[in-house]
């Protein structure tokens, strides 16, 4: 039997890199790829995974990066779209580079991706996409963080969307709503929103800041419970569409489908007074 080979995203650090050494040690085949691989020491030393250059804003170096796994591996079964980064901040003070940077990574880089491969997938008869979201994709639960929300709920509508178009090519879609995760630099990497001569945004922005910076470890999920999940569809042992992983997502979820929009939006202002 062939050995199985995936395509996985922003793998530089943090659930990228956990992700292509899980599939690396199943004995898959990985293309591991990253903005700078001349920094990575770690996957190197993995026989089954090879690093290519990818910044997936940048249009021709997704055309090269899947050309040459496709030309080193010979045939991708599952491509990850994992690199994401986030803004937080009042809208009012974002900046025009950072509006179009949230966009360009979380929404933007995925397209370029699934664009890229979709004639390799149609050319050996299917495929799959499995992307990264939040359950911020799916609900509202931290202020100030408009741009990430749209970003996420972006990349849900693209999901469902391409569901439709690509099922009769055999090109299934999947979609993992992960949370806070022990080990994510997410919060160090956050960019901020800021203008010293607007402080309407002030308390509010301590206020999400000082949650972000405290969370207690012990509502941080196990990092390696979302790559089971990835694992769990990448392998066929599960075909759920959409998979939320961690309790403060599920019960987030449950909050919102149990009550009405607006007794929702109220509940997580509230938690900010």
């Amino acid at each position: 039997m062939n050995k199985k080979t995936i395509f996985i995203t922003g793998t530089s650090s943090g659930l990228g890199k956990l992700t292509a050494i899980h599939f690396a040690k199943l004995g898959w085949n990985v293309a591991a790829t990253m903005r700078t691989p001349e920094k990575e020491t770690e996957l190197t030393t993995y026989d089954n995974i090879k690093i290519f250059k990818l910044d997936v804003t940048n249009v021709d170096q997704v055309n090269s990066a899947v050309n040459d796994a496709i030309a080193t591996f010979g045939k991708i079964d599952v491509v990850v779209n994992n690199a994401g980064m986030g803004s937080y901040g009042a809208l009012e003070l974002a900046e025009e580079s950072t509006i179009d940077w949230q966009f360009a990574v979380n929404v933007r880089g995925p397209i370029n991706v699934i664009r890229k491969f979709l004639p390799h997938f149609r050319a050996v008869g299917g495929g799959m996409f499995i992307n990264i979201s939040s359950f911020m994709g799916v609900t509202t639960a931290v202020p100030l963080g408009s741009l990430y929300n749209m970003s996420k709920f972006a990349l849900e509508g693209l999901t469902e969307g391409l569901y439709y178009e690509l099922k009769q090519l055999n090109i299934e879609l999947r979609l993992i709503e992960q949370g806070g995760s022990k080990g994510n630099n997410f919060v160090h990497s956050v960019i901020w929103n800021k203008n010293e001569n607007i402080d309407a945004y002030n308390d509010l922005e301590n206020k999400v800041s000082h949650m972000m910076a405290n969370s207690p470890e012990d509502q941080l999920d196990d990092p390696q419970t979302i790559v089971d999940a990835i694992a769990a569809q990448a392998t066929g042992e599960s075909n759920q569409f959409r998979t939320i992983v961690g309790e403060a997502g599920k019960g987030l979820m449950a909050l919102r489908n149990s009550v009405p929009i607006e007794q929702y939006l109220e509940t997580i202002a509230s938690n900010y007074k």
